[in-house]
């Protein structure tokens, strides 16, 4: 008797799964997005991956950083909660809540979490103490020394500097192998990190230089900095590697790196510029007036963003569910 396709695919991959299963709508979308970024790989291309929301919490890492040390991934822009998120993660794993019931929580039950320490992240809660205080103690150190020195880094760079120097060694409550930040360390990736005020240690950072801890705002390179980083960046791959960009969920994480593209070419007039050569969102932003987020890919075509033949994708979906499905499969290849 023969076996039935569905009766097949219990011993396949994912990504024959997918290919069996994800035939229609939003789930089709998602295996031609992945087919593309294979495609995209294999004509010599690059992948610029940038990640909004609250992604490191969800444990993206643990899909994430394996792309990234397989090479599929080559430069990255993401909020500053993300950045520092992943290392929270690292060194307060066990310590991390989880709250199912979120949904239906009182406000005396989120007080009942504050007041135990805890910041709550949709169903998840970050302790304070275990995560944010550690990380504050040790970065600090680094900025400190930074400002004696008279240098400034990127905010990634220190990061950088903190894992290589071994100060998170002793205190790692999760496997480093999970974490998407020090494959990206390990690879010596880019990390773009636009409006890294807005996350925990952007506060924190002020709160040091209000206090007197540290003499100087400007230890941390600003944004205006980074899209000057990118811009070399990106005119030195470009011409020899196409360049994909993948973006999860929107905001400034999305918009500021897909800029790069137009001020090279309206505002530089290097009209010779190279435009994205591959497009996908994830979002659950649905189409919309006047938001990014919600707008549709054809729209970036004026803004010399991309081209009227550039694999464009938009799967509307929960990114925590889709993203790891799509890496799966771009890390399973060709069959």
């Amino acid at each position: 008797m023969k076996m039935s396709e569905v009766e097949k695919s219990k011993e396949t991959t994912i990504r024959d799964f997918m290919k069996l299963h994800y035939r229609h709508f939003n789930a089709a979308v998602v295996v031609d997005a992945a087919e593309a970024w294979i495609n995209l790989l294999e004509n010599n291309g690059k992948m610029f991956f940038t990640m909004a929301g609250a992604m490191s919490t969800a444990e993206l890492g643990i899909s994430l950083a394996e792309m990234i040390r397989q090479d599929k991934v080559h430069a990255i822009c993401t909020t500053g909660a993300n950045i520092e998120e992943d290392i929270f993660n690292l060194v307060a794993h066990s310590h991390y809540k989880r709250v199912p019931h979120y949904r239906f929580l009182s406000s005396q039950e989120e007080i009942e979490l504050r007041d135990e320490g805890f910041n709550r992240v949709t169903d998840t809660c970050i302790p304070e103490e275990e995560a944010m205080r550690r990380i504050e103690h040790k970065i600090l150190k680094l900025w400190q020394k930074a400002d004696r020195e008279g240098r400034r880094m990127f905010h990634y760079e220190y990061f950088y500097e903190l894992i290589r120097s071994g100060a998170l060694d002793d205190c790692m409550d999760t496997d480093p192998k999970n974490s998407w930040l020090i494959a990206a360390c390990e690879k010596n990736l880019p990390v773009f990190t636009p409006g890294m005020e807005d996350s925990t240690l952007g506060n924190i950072f002020v709160s040091n230089v209000i206090k007197g801890n540290l003499k100087r705002f400007d230890l941390i390179k600003s944004g205006l900095e980074q899209m000057d980083m990118l811009i070399q960046w990106y005119m030195a791959t470009s011409p020899a590697h196409p360049i994909g960009f993948f973006q999860i969920g929107g905001g400034i994480a999305g918009d500021f790196p897909i800029c790069v593209v137009p001020l090279i070419i309206q505002d530089l007039r290097k009209k010779d510029c190279r435009l994205w050569s591959y497009f996908c969102q994830i979002s659950d932003s649905t189409t919309s007036y006047g938001s990014y987020s919600g707008a549709v890919p054809n729209e970036k075509i004026t803004w010399f963003k991309i081209d009227v033949d550039t694999p464009r994708f938009v799967i509307e979906s929960d990114a925590t569910i889709v993203a790891p499905l799509i890496f799966s499969y771009v890390l399973a290849g060709r069959s």
